[in-house]
C-alpha cells in the first residue's frame, strides 16, 4: 500500500467531482443496494487511472444531461474490503483498476475494465460514458 498522503490528490479528484468515498464494504453494499443507479469508480494510482480514467469520468459527468443517482468510489491498493466488495458486484468478471461499473438496483448494466481504458483517450472515454448514461441513468416519465 502506497502512503495515504500520495493518494489524498487522486482520491480528492473525485470527491470534489461529486463521488462518496467508500472505505469499507458495508459502505459499497449501502450505496450499491439503493434504488436506482450508482457509479462506481475503482480508482488508482495508475498512469491510465491519472490521464485518461479520472479526468474522462469528470468530463462525461460535466457533458451528460442523465446522471447516475448515485457516485461512489474506492480506491485499489489502499481501500482492500472495499475494492473486494465492489468487484464482487461486476459479476464474475476478471478484478482489475482503474475500472467503471453502473449499478442499477444492485445489478450490474455496464462495466469499462483497464485493458479498454488503457486504448482509450480520456475524450473517448467520456463519450463512451455520457453514451452509457443516456442509456442506462436516463430518467424515464410515465
Amino acid at each position: 500500500m502506497y502512503p495515504e498522503i500520495m493518494v489524498i490528490p487522486m482520491r480528492e479528484e473525485l470527491t470534489r467531482a461529486g463521488f462518496e468515498e467508500t472505505k469499507t464494504a458495508d459502505e459499497v453494499d449501502a450505496a450499491v443496494n439503493q434504488p436506482g443507479t450508482t457509479l462506481v469508480v475503482v480508482n488508482s494510482i495508475c498512469g491510465c487511472a491519472a490521464g485518461k480514467m479520472r479526468p474522462g469520468v469528470r468530463m462525461a459527468l460535466a457533458n451528460s444531461a442523465n446522471q447516475p443517482d448515485r457516485k461512489i468510489t474506492v480506491f485499489a491498493g489502499q481501500d482492500r474490503e472495499a475494492t473486494e466488495r465492489a468487484r464482487g458486484y461486476f459479476d464474475g468478471n476478471p478484478p482489475t483498476s482503474p475500472a467503471i461499473a453502473i449499478m442499477r438496483d444492485g445489478k450490474l448494466v455496464y462495466l469499462m475494465q483497464r485493458f479498454i481504458i488503457e486504448q482509450a483517450t480520456a475524450q473517448q472515454i467520456a463519450g463512451e460514458l455520457v453514451r452509457a448514461f443516456d442509456e442506462l441513468c436516463a430518467t424515464t416519465t410515465a
